[in-house]
């Protein structure tokens, strides 16, 4: 899928297909698209691998080249064994950190399994297919209630409860746009702490530090 066919079926479902009276123009509809992909995007990223080579004077390397890095998955170290090595790592702004004994020497490379924002223009996408259809209803649902915000207490052709009903559809597509990012999101957990070891425990997000 490209951008613009999306914004064809946006059109549709949203009951937005004469030229003449677009209630969306395409920019607007664009904006909200990538809104949605950057949310679907954090919850689900593209994975992604990256060869970083080391200094030789530490234990550090920088994250700078990995380009809409969303979050760091894995570190192999060394690279080539079967099974892998997968070691564990800490990672602070730009800079991932591999938490072994000796630091490693210089040209020594280090493997990195990370997760990316996804990308949709006229040339492609990498969303998988069976992603376009949570993309759509959250692209759909954002156009659907900023429009409905803007037209409370408007004169519209539609009628006077025209925003009603897209304030109405769009809260209902938003609803099972997070549901479908929080089903994904927890199967791509699953995925991931069955291939990697976790590379340190999760953090608290509470009072509560937890066991």
């Amino acid at each position: 899928m490209i951008l613009s066919q999306l914004r064809t079926r946006l059109r549709q479902d949203l009951h937005d297909q004469d030229p003449a009276a677009y209630r969306w123009t395409d920019a607007v509809l664009d904006r909200h698209v990538a809104r949605a992909l950057g949310e679907l995007g954090l919850a689900i990223p593209r994975q992604a691998t990256s060869d970083l080579v080391t200094s030789g004077s530490s234990r550090d390397l920088s994250l700078a080249s990995l380009t809409d890095l969303v979050e760091v998955e894995a570190a192999e170290y060394p690279t080539g064994r079967f099974p892998a090595s997968y070691v564990r790592f800490s990672s602070w702004g730009q800079t991932l950190t591999i938490l072994i004994p000796e630091v490693p020497p210089a040209g020594a490379v280090v493997r990195v399994f990370y997760g990316r924002l996804h990308t949709l223009d006229e040339a492609g996408s990498t969303l998988p297919a069976h992603l376009e259809e949570l993309l759509a209803a959250g692209a759909a649902a954002h156009a659907a209630l900023e429009w409905a915000n803007y037209a409370i207490n408007r004169q519209n052709t539609g009628g006077a409860d025209v925003w009603l009903h897209y304030f109405t559809w769009g809260q209902d597509r938003l609803a099972a746009f997070a549901q479908g990012l929080s089903q994904h999101t927890r199967r791509n957990r699953v995925r991931v702490r069955q291939l990697y070891p976790p590379a340190t425990e999760p953090a608290s997000r509470g009072a509560d530090p937890g066991p």
